[in-house]
């Protein structure tokens, strides 16, 4: 079933590793020095900052619900303290440090990047 993605995912990665292998030294491009990261630091720094996402405000409501009262409006440039979240973290609990209001607002627009680690 994947099989013939993989045979051409290979093949696309041999086309384009060909003019690399047979490029001259003088056509070469410059070579990069890229230092060693240990492992351990990745997961030594402390969480990304929670953030709105995808779009520029968010609206605040009283439940975790669309059909509750919304009590304000969450800003992207807003910082705020993420205090818990429901099950699948389809709604989060927040309070916004700007204005001071608690809240719910949908986890689709609210939640932390994703530090990425590489071995």
């Amino acid at each position: 079933m994947h099989s013939p993605r993989i045979a051409i995912s290979a093949a696309l990665l041999g086309a384009l590793a060909l003019p690399l292998t047979s490029a001259s030294a003088a056509t070469a491009a410059p070579a990069v020095v890229a230092t060693a990261v240990p492992a351990s630091s990745c997961t030594s720094h402390p969480y990304l900052p929670w953030a709105v996402h995808g779009t520029n405000a968010v609206t605040i409501r009283s439940k975790p619900s669309v059909k509750s009262t919304a009590v304000g409006i969450l800003y992207k440039s807003h910082r705020f303290t993420v205090h818990k979240s429901t099950k699948g973290a389809k709604w989060v609990s927040i309070t916004d440090k700007t204005t001071g209001v608690k809240g719910w607002v949908s986890g689709t627009y609210v939640y932390r990047d994703v530090r990425m680690c590489l071995d």
